[in-house]
């Protein structure tokens, strides 16, 4: 009797171990044919996230020359230069930059210059600009790797191609989901202050996945102008 019960105790824990297995193989199916959906629906459409669309090996981690930043020139009313002295950017080039073929917006290929995406405001004419930039590359960090770490208060200056100088005050940084970060677009597009000049930096950051060569989260710090 003992045997034939220890035999019975066997068979019943192995059957609640196959039905376990059975269910997280369900549930890892259902995840990856989610996370494939996803992707898939996104791919093509129009999306103003920034994103490392470029392979990492193929960024630039040549360290820009003072004589090479202070020959870059642009036109009178666009953005020529971006720092912030908490995280030590002093006079980061802000090459304009458009969409790319994935419907995202492009960034340069230096990570130690940001870019503005053309389509939005220019300062000091009262829109929002938005400007991103690379966190790293394959071996260094990149402009904006620090960006989680700024808090309200924090100031944000960009030098305009005529020397004017503009001043922005932090006053949201938010880390979104990659998920979700092309619905916050529409937000990180806009002011956090109605009718008040403002400024959006956006860069990778989270965990990084192989599978789909980008960080998971997406770093959006909102600035509005502060009059002299």
């Amino acid at each position: 009797m003992s045997l034939k019960i220890k035999g019975w105790r066997k068979l019943l824990t192995w059957c609640l171990w196959a039905v376990l297995g059975l269910l997280f193989l369900i549930f890892f199916i259902r995840v990856v044919s989610f996370e494939n959906s996803y992707y898939s629906e996104k791919e093509g459409s129009e999306r103003a996230v920034t994103d490392d669309t470029t392979s990492r090996d193929d960024l630039d981690e040549t360290e820009i020359s003072a004589e090479t930043i202070a020959e870059y020139v642009v036109a009178p009313d666009r953005p020529r230069y971006l720092s912030i002295e908490k995280l030590g950017i002093k006079n980061a080039r802000i090459l304009p930059m458009g969409i790319n073929a994935k419907g995202e917006l492009d960034t340069p290929r230096n990570i130690y210059d940001v870019g503005w995406y053309e389509g939005s405001g220019k300062p000091g004419q009262g829109g929002t600009m938005m400007i991103d930039g690379h966190n790293g590359g394959p071996t260094k960090f990149g402009v904006f790797k620090r960006l989680p770490d700024l808090a309200y208060g924090d100031i944000l200056t960009v030098e305009r191609g005529d020397g004017l100088v503009f001043n922005y005050q932090v006053v949201e940084n938010n880390s979104v989901l990659l998920s979700d970060s092309d619905n916050y677009m529409s937000t990180a597009a806009k002011s956090p202050e109605e009718g008040v000049e403002s400024l959006t930096l956006i860069t990778c950051t989270g965990e990084w996945s192989s599978t789909k060569q980008t960080y998971l989260s997406r770093q959006f710090t909102r600035a509005t102008l502060v009059e002299n």
